[in-house]
């Protein structure tokens, strides 16, 4: 099924003649199994946490530098959600929007969010950082995407998701 997800993405990506490369490599689950194979890319490695609110039951997700730490608590009062309501959504969510599961969450699978339910927060840095390409799971967690940061933003907008811009240290 991913391998499937993945040739849509790649068909969707090249009719907006967006250009990337990419990183095969074996499944990984979190950003330090994930580094040691992308030591030779330039430009910004991502990691994604997919979130819930709990009050309103909004979802959430939010694409950083895989060297940032992301403050639930004060990520929730800058985004209005009140502190302590942000919280990790289960798997069976993240499949059913965005077609991935644990491992693989990825701002390129917004596309697939066809409602528009998810909303995206996305790090400053990685859209006026200056960097070359930021990297993302092409659907999949044994490789990784890169885009240029525009494409990224215009991708994104194609899809009907217009990120939350936020910076994180």
């Amino acid at each position: 099924m991913a391998e499937d997800l993945r040739s849509e993405l790649e068909k969707h990506l090249q009719s907006l003649n967006i250009q990337t490369t990419c990183v095969e490599h074996p499944p990984v689950f979190t950003v330090e199994e994930m580094m040691p194979h992308l030591q030779d890319v330039s430009g910004a490695v991502t990691k994604n946490l997919f979130l819930k609110d709990k009050k309103k039951k909004g979802l959430w997700l939010v694409s950083a530098r895989h060297d940032r730490q992301v403050n639930l608590n004060d990520l929730a009062k800058k985004l209005g959600v009140g502190s302590g309501n942000l919280r990790f959504a289960d798997e069976a969510a993240m499949l059913e929007k965005l077609k991935v599961g644990q491992g693989c969450a990825t701002a390129l699978a917004l596309l697939f969010d066809k409602d528009q339910s998810v909303k995206l927060v996305l790090d400053r840095d990685l859209v006026e950082g200056g960097h070359e390409m930021v990297y993302f799971h092409p659907m999949t967690n044994a490789a990784t995407m890169g885009l240029r940061p525009d494409d990224l933003l215009r991708f994104l907008k194609e899809t009907g998701h217009e990120p939350v811009l936020e910076s994180f240290e």
